[in-house]
């Protein structure tokens, strides 16, 4: 299977502004670019060079690349690109795109992504209605909406993003990278494509979009159980599951699994405390111990303690031997809906935004479809 990313329709403007970029980020020399003629247009494969890609990602292993190559992804803007531009040239599946200026568009919202989920910082609740009065309204039938007038990527920013000492608004991670990825992709469109935004602007001021609603409107789901992506292939922006393998704690509300984004650098994102974002190992061993965890409330309803599983994960991780043996349990693919049987938390898809750009926009399609 052909992998790497196609361009279908590559003008001439088109590859130089990529070329533009990747002299820019000191990588042209590791991309591979073929070109590929159809009837009326011709068409760019891109890849990254062998050598660096076997050397570099072995087994489309992405989770090292980083300190391989010595990016600092955290605080080096281009050095986050760089990541961005070769996990996706190394994609084990082929990434198309209509436009080598809607894979730059992506290569954009992927790093607005990484960038505002690491500045998100939430109070992890799955029912509480909370969100900044000046700027949102909640209703049952529409969910939280904006107050006309109120812009919708300052008003994300406010629910999201509180300053040190303000307050911490109430979230489950689901919603969570929900309003990452619009918030992501309505930056990008306030400059390449403001019809999207005034569309987006107009949605939230009438009903939220959310749960499998959003899934269908914003994403595509890159593999499937039956196809896996390789295990440790992520590409910074990814949003990822990981599902909670037990069956009795996955009972509790929002402990289903756990929605993140990878951040790049072999690091996830933790919403709830936004400067201790998780590595593989760390995500692993938190997931197990929910099972260790629960409790029922004065309601008999069934609930989670959080500051248990802190106290174990640190346990644990003082511990060699016992970190290896539950690392091996969940680090599997897991099983299918509503099985549980010898599955880890591992998923084997990753989600990314749809096109943003005119003409080719499906996402503004989607938008319109509603």
């Amino acid at each position: 299977m052909k992998s790497g990313i196609f361009i279908r329709f590559a003008s001439s403007s088109g590859r130089s502004l990529l070329s533009a970029e990747w002299s820019r980020l000191g990588i042209e020399s590791w991309v591979v670019c073929h070109e590929q003629t159809f009837p009326g247009a011709a068409c760019l494969l891109l890849q990254l060079a062998e050598h660096q890609a076997s050397a570099w990602m072995p087994g489309f292993d992405t989770l090292g690349l980083a300190d391989t190559l010595k990016l600092d992804v955290s605080h080096q803007e281009d050095d986050l690109l760089r990541e961005i531009w070769l996990t996706l040239m190394n994609c084990p599946v082929l990434l198309e795109f209509p436009s080598a200026e809607e894979l730059m568009a992506a290569v954009r919202i992927r790093r607005n992504i990484v960038v505002n989920a690491s500045r998100t910082c939430l109070n992890f609740h799955t029912s509480a209605i909370e969100r900044p009065v000046d700027c949102w309204r909640h209703s049952e039938e529409t969910g939280f909406v904006l107050i006309p007038g109120s812009p919708l990527i300052d008003s994300l920013k406010k629910a999201c993003q509180p300053e040190v000492g303000e307050q911490v608004y109430a979230f489950s991670c689901n919603r969570a990278t929900e309003y990452v990825i619009l918030l992501a992709i309505a930056e990008e469109a306030r400059t390449s494509h403001p019809e999207l935004l005034s569309q987006l602007q107009a949605q939230w001021e009438k009903k939220a979009i959310s749960f499998e609603q959003f899934q269908d409107v914003f994403l595509n789901e890159l593999g499937a159980l039956e196809q896996p992506l390789p295990m440790h292939y992520y590409v910074p922006g990814d949003r990822v599951w990981f599902r909670n393998p037990d069956s009795h704690s996955s009972d509790v509300r929002g402990f289903e699994g756990s929605w993140v984004f990878y951040l790049g650098g072999g690091m996830f994102v933790n919403f709830w405390k936004r400067d201790q974002p998780f590595n593989l190992l760390s995500k692993c061993i938190e997931i197990h111990h929910w099972s260790h965890a629960t409790f029922r409330d004065a309601q008999g309803e069934l609930q989670l303690d959080e500051n248990k599983v802190d106290q174990l994960v640190a346990e644990t991780l003082a511990s060699p031997e016992n970190t290896a043996r539950i690392f091996e349990r969940m680090h599997r693919f897991r099983d299918g809906r509503g099985i549980y049987a010898e599955g880890g938390c591992m998923d084997a898809t990753r989600e990314t935004p749809k096109y943003v750009l005119a003409p080719h926009s499906d996402l503004i399609r989607a938008l319109q479809a509603l």
